[in-house]
């Protein structure tokens, strides 16, 4: 198995080092390429005996899988790099949202697949958002899908669900991390308590708390009901966050909706100038 990887920046170095440390992917296995030299040397150094391309061109030859995870807009460039070099019987995977299935099969003669990963799944945890192209054999489908698992839950959407289902599963560690940053503030502040113990307590917290949900299972109605007793503490305390975040989560999704849809134009036009203007 030969697996490239176009792109060495946040999300590439996290797949690269997630899928080694499950043991999904060997560092000889491996060819790598990006426009960063510092990045790449990095990589080598971490892992040992991953190979370091030369060109984009060089990281697609022979690729079995071959990860796109570069930018948006750097993907016309990319993709007329790689089409001269790619085989039918490879497959493409891109990580990146806003650049379409159906955009990827007309300028590829590949298989492909869009597959979005999260921070968390760096530590194993977490979904990967699952869109099939449609030359995929189920064969292809099923090695994908296991492939992931060793760092993921694969969960399959829709192409037009990405923009939520990506809010809440790549978005979402930061938007928690947002609110628990204030929470760890919040009882600094209110009572002097030494910031490392609250972020520990938080953290654990957090990972209980999903965990809770997943393995008992139980809604996250079902969980507040569990620990809030009527007219107490926490009780009164769910009260005022329901009034003070009241309709924040909407205005969230109304902007990374409009962004996105802004996003797709953008990548649309870079993909295919002559036949958007």
């Amino acid at each position: 198995m030969r697996i490239g990887f176009i792109g060495a920046g946040s999300m590439g170095s996290l797949l690269v080092g997630a899928f080694v440390r499950a043991g999904a992917m060997q560092p000889d296995q491996l060819t790598i390429s990006s426009r960063t030299a510092s990045k790449l040397d990095q990589l080598a150094n971490q892992y040992p005996g991953l190979h370091v391309a030369a060109s984009n061109k060089e990281a697609a030859i022979g690729a079995d899988y071959l990860f796109l995870c570069v930018k948006p807009m750097d993907f016309r460039r990319v993709l007329d790099e790689i089409a001269p070099v790619m085989t039918p019987d490879q497959i493409v995977i891109s990580i990146t949202s806003p650049v379409k299935i159906s955009s990827l099969e007309e300028l590829l003669p590949c298989k492909v697949a869009k597959i979005i990963p999260s921070v968390v799944n760096a530590v194993g945890s977490g979904a990967s958002l699952f869109m099939w192209g449609t030359r995929l054999t189920e064969d292809d489908r099923n090695a994908l899908w296991n492939l992931f698992s060793a760092i993921s839950r694969p969960i399959a959407i829709l192409e037009e669900e990405v923009r939520v289902a990506s809010d809440l599963s790549s978005c979402g560690p930061a938007f928690l991390a947002f609110l628990l940053e204030q929470f760890i503030d919040a009882s600094v502040k209110s009572t002097g308590m030494d910031r490392e113990t609250a972020t520990a307590l938080a953290c654990e917290m957090m990972l209980g708390t999903a965990r809770l949900m997943l393995e008992l299972p139980c809604s996250p109605n079902e969980l507040q009901a569990k620990v809030s007793v009527p007219g107490g503490i926490t009780a009164a305390a769910l009260d005022v966050l329901r009034k003070t975040t009241r309709g924040a989560f909407l205005q969230v999704l109304y902007t990374t909706h409009e962004k996105f849809a802004d996003d797709l134009d953008r990548v649309d036009s870079s993909l295919f100038p002559r036949e958007r203007t």
